[in-house]
Order: C-alpha cells, then sequence, then structure tokens
C-alpha cells in the first residue's frame, strides 16, 4: 500500500469518526465522545484515570478527616488535565456517564 492510500484510508477514518459523533449525539457515553472529539490516544485516558484515582483517595481522605472545602483537588485537576480537556467539558462528561460520581460532583460546585 503506498503512501496516498494511507492518506486516503486516513481521512476516511477521520470522516468517519466525525458522522459517529453525530450519530452518538444522543449517547450516555459523554465522556467517551469527549475523548474522541479530543483525539486523545490510549495513554491520555490512562493519566486521567491516574489522575482521578489520585484526586479521588485525596477527597477521601480529607472528608474522613473532616474537610469540607475541597477547592485545592480542583485546582489540581485543572492543572493536571490534558491540554486539550478543558475542566467543565469534563467534568461534566465525565458526570453524565457516571465517572467518578461523587468526586466530580463534588469538584463540579468548583467551577
Amino acid at each position: 500500500m503506498n503512501m496516498d492510500d494511507l492518506l486516503k484510508r486516513i481521512k476516511r477514518i477521520e470522516y468517519h469518526q466525525t458522522l459517529l459523533l453525530k450519530m452518538s449525539q444522543t449517547s450516555t457515553q459523554a465522556f467517551y465522545k469527549l475523548i474522541i472529539e479530543k483525539s486523545l490516544g490510549e495513554e491520555d485516558v490512562k493519566r486521567f484515570q491516574l489522575l482521578c484515582e489520585e484526586l479521588n483517595n485525596e477527597w477521601e481522605e480529607q472528608k474522613a478527616e473532616g474537610f469540607v472545602y475541597f477547592h485545592p483537588l480542583f485546582n489540581k485537576l485543572t492543572k493536571k488535565l490534558h491540554p486539550a480537556l478543558q475542566t467543565e467539558e469534563t467534568i461534566e462528561a465525565c458526570i453524565a456517564q457516571g465517572i467518578y460520581l461523587p468526586l466530580m460532583t463534588e469538584l463540579k460546585k468548583y467551577l
């Protein structure tokens, strides 16, 4: 297969991806849709999941210690979030899909 054929295939896949996103407008998989829209890779998503695990653990510890103000965790998410992702859209997508729901619900208060 030559380079022109590969480029044509890539363009077709990108077009199909756009169509799939339009088809999934009513989907409850908002976070996955966001990942596709922002063209993030598997490693980017793994880093996000690790970040959320870390934040979730910190949140649980802080709650157990009686903390009621979690703005520093919100700031940490914003600082470490992939540059292609916006904090608000990411939190909303996670809530819509039910990913890290208690944590994201708490962090949404700081938007």
